[in-house]
């Protein structure tokens, strides 16, 4: 029987394909890798003009409605007494 593969050769074989394909998925992925590094860099200046600059001073309307409402249900998750709680500063967080 002289077509007979040896059990050698089919190991091998199958290793150095799978070693083969390893290989190739790392130079796909540096070269994703790199396509997205490029585009991420011609991308910053349409997230710049998005972001809006927020005013230092912003005044919350009802502020102080606004800082007992968060008390209270700071109070109830704490299982403590409202005046328990010490808040040393509020601002709104668009």
């Amino acid at each position: 029987m002289e077509n007979e593969v040896s059990n050698l050769f089919v190991c091998l074989m199958g290793m150095g394909v799978t070693f083969v394909g390893l290989i190739c998925l790392i130079f796909l992925s540096q070269i994703m890798g790199a396509i997205c590094q490029r585009l991420r860099r011609s991308e910053p200046s349409k997230a710049e003009q998005a972001a809006v600059p927020v005013s230092a001073v912003e005044t919350i309307p009802n502020r102080g409605a606004m800082v007992a409402a968060v008390s209270a249900v700071l109070a109830e998750e704490l299982g403590t007494e409202v005046s328990a709680i010490r808040i040393l500063s509020f601002r709104k967080i668009s």
